[in-house]
């Protein structure tokens, strides 16, 4: 007897199941049987569907840690009914997301494709249909020996399958919304779902996958810019509670050589707050060694976070800093790949 594949869909909420409020033309989330009910090809997938609705749906910029942990427990618990899980999420903070249970769901060895649109599924031109249909799809392939083609963590948009920890969204209106600049796709649909099984990462199938539900989210997001000032790094740089930075430089990771500057990193490095390097350059890597304004960041306990988005810096600290409270053992980390976030030369 055929096998059918089983996958669990999570409705979190975003622009695929919205509709226009009448009084103020604005969208908002909607019932996920409104969303349903635009999909009458849901009748003919191969695939049996379950579906989990947060109750109720929400924006994605409320996405929390909380939130992640909530989504890391849902497939926890019924990681071993499904072959793979589709999380419907607004695209705003999809990438922090998918970054973010890419740590958490430790050995993961079955799919879980993020995906939305830009469009509520109930307009005439959504993009809604195609990436939730497609994403089914890629949550229930595998191989003839039943295991996942896909055991990651990923985005499915407009075409495109990226590694979910090394996406970021590029675009606020065009369909193709997401990009992976340092780091191939895993696929790409057209008329067949051709997947690069060279770029997949490979899990151990004999060990059991490993939730983590701890977050710590004591970092901060800065970028530097020509006539940063001092007075105002200074009230964040010396928060009490401030257990990491990432630091967004110029170019290859050059930062101005402002003596200030310096004296503020390192006497954070000094207290134990881990300062990630990465570029403000959506493509290319941090390389604090080739220039000599880097390499005073190095010299100040600056660590490189090579070509990683800031989306996976930021969740990877807070993954870390909920497990860790050696701050060596925690810059030991970050110059690890954990999940295929950084590419280490």
């Amino acid at each position: 007897m055929k096998r059918t594949n089983k996958v669990l869909m999570i409705y979190t909420g975003g622009t695929i199941g919205m509709g226009k409020n009448q009084q103020t033309g604005a969208l908002e989330p909607l019932d996920f049987n409104h969303l349903i009910s635009y999909i009458p090809e849901f009748a003919s997938l191969p695939t049996a569907v379950d579906c989990y609705q947060f109750t109720p749906p929400i924006d994605s910029s409320d996405m929390s840690p909380r939130l992640w942990a909530h989504l890391v427990r849902i497939i926890a618990d019924r990681y071993v009914h499904y072959d793979g899980f589709v999380i419907l999420h607004g695209t705003d903070t999809m990438a922090y997301t998918a970054s973010a249970l890419s740590f958490m769901l430790e050995n993961l060895t079955k799919p879980v494709i993020l995906t939305g649109s830009q469009l509520p599924i109930g307009q005439l031109r959504t993009d809604g249909k195609e990436n939730l249909i497609t994403s089914i799809e890629i949550a229930a392939a595998h191989h003839k020996d039943g295991t996942a083609i896909v055991p990651e963590v990923c985005i499915y948009f407009s075409g495109h399958l990226l590694r979910g920890n090394r996406a970021t969204k590029t675009n606020a209106d065009g369909f193709n919304a997401f990009e992976s600049f340092n780091y191939p796709h895993l696929g790409d649909a057209g008329v067949n779902i051709i997947y690069h099984e060279e770029y997949i990462l490979r899990p151990d199938f004999d060990k059991p996958m490993v939730p983590h539900f701890a977050t710590d989210p004591n970092v901060i997001v800065f970028s530097l810019f020509p006539g940063i000032q001092e007075h105002l790094v200074r009230h964040f740089t010396e928060a009490p509670e401030l257990r990491s930075i990432v630091m967004r430089t110029f170019g290859s990771g050059n930062a101005p050589q402002h003596k200030w500057l310096m004296r503020l990193l390192k006497e954070c490095a000094s207290r134990g707050v881990t300062i990630v390097n990465i570029s403000q350059c959506l493509a290319g890597c941090v390389e604090m060694a080739r220039y000599d304004t880097g390499y005073q960041l190095k010299d100040t306990g600056v660590i490189s976070g090579f070509d990683s988005t800031v989306e996976s810096a930021i969740t990877k600290l807070m993954f870390l800093q909920a497990h860790h409270s050696d701050y060596n053992i925690i810059r030991k980390m970050m110059n690890r790949s954990l999940a295929g976030e950084i590419t280490i030369s």
